[in-house]
């Protein structure tokens, strides 16, 4: 039984609930980055969204669209950090408790802004440990309402959100998209895009960027099947690090997305160093995939107009540091 898709519709309907509630990020320009790609480049920062990263859509629209005797069950999730500060942050705006099953090999800003916000967290060893079979035993011991990281209609149509702000900025200055390339882990925040940017400009490429070694979308899009990667750690995404591609974000991406873009964790540190030194953004590796593949790319799509999604900034300072 296929799961239910949501539709751009439900997008729209998520940008009316999360109205007043998001930083509506803006699109920025960077002469450097038009001149290395000969492109008209766009760049969507949600580094600078609420807790760091665009999760805090899909979290406040998921809680949002809870029943109201269901909220105050409390909410449970799993995640590496940034849906984890998102559905914490969130869940606090509605005055109730979230438990979070984290990796305890994520960074440690990570860990102590997710507790900051008020959550619990329970922590795991992804390498010996599954993390959904982990949550489910949470779950199954203080119940409340799951809301997976990617796998959710509601998370995904409020990450679409992205997507429906890219449009709108771009179509108020009469620009065409060509293509886009996005951060995907397990194809949430990429399944929301799509869903806005195919509607408003139905001919955009959209092109996925994973790390080396964790490309379960690319052998997915391929095989036309999800694919599981073999590995649960170790690359310095670990954002964007995901077991397989969701179920319903592949329903979405399958036969939409234009050819995947693997980048090698030395990519993504230049990315990050790029960000600080001519974007004055600070981004984590695994928020800076995007711009590592549009880097990559180098003019290859000269002449076009592109977007990409800095997907979040939530770095350790140490290695933040160091990569500078």
């Amino acid at each position: 039984m296929k799961p239910k898709i949501p539709s751009i519709d439900d997008v729209l309907a998520a940008t009316k609930t999360l109205e007043g509630n998001v930083v509506r990020t803006p699109l920025l320009k960077s002469k450097v980055l038009d001149a290395i790609t000969g492109a008209n480049v766009f760049i969507k920062p949600e580094s600078l969204q609420h807790t760091g990263s665009f999760k805090f859509r899909g979290a406040l629209n998921a809680i949002s669209n809870l029943a109201d005797d269901k909220r105050p069950e409390g909410i449970i999730a799993s995640s590496s950090g940034n849906h984890a500060q998102g559905i914490a942050a969130a869940a606090k705006m509605f005055g109730v408790s979230a438990t979070i099953v984290m990796p305890h090999d994520a960074p440690l800003l990570k860990i102590e802004r997710t507790k900051n916000h008020g959550a619990d967290v329970v922590l795991y060893d992804r390498e010996h440990e599954d993390r959904d079979e982990k949550a489910r035993m949470v779950f199954e011991e203080r119940g409340g309402s799951f809301i997976h990281p990617f796998n959710n209609f509601h998370v995904i149509a409020g990450q679409g959100t992205v997507g429906v702000e890219i449009a709108g900025d771009l179509k108020s200055g009469a620009n065409v998209l060509d293509r886009v390339l996005v951060c995907t882990g397990g194809g949430g925040l990429t399944a929301g895009v799509t869903l806005a940017l195919k509607h408003h400009f139905p001919e955009c490429h959209i092109h996925p960027v994973e790390p080396e070694g964790f490309d379960d979308y690319a052998r997915s899009l391929k095989s036309g099947q999800r694919e599981i990667n073999d590995k649960t750690s170790g690359s310095v995404c670990d954002a964007i690090i995901t077991p397989q591609p969701g179920e319903i974000g592949f329903e979405i991406n399958r036969d939409a997305l234009s050819e995947p873009i693997v980048i090698s964790d030395q990519e993504a540190l230049d990315a990050v160093k790029f960000a600080y030194h001519e974007l004055k953004l600070v981004v984590e590796p695994g928020g800076a995939a995007a711009l590592a593949g549009l880097l990559q790319a180098g003019q290859k799509w000269q002449g076009e107009t592109i977007a990409i999604v800095i997907s979040g900034g939530n770095i350790d300072p140490d290695l933040f540091a160091r990569i500078i």
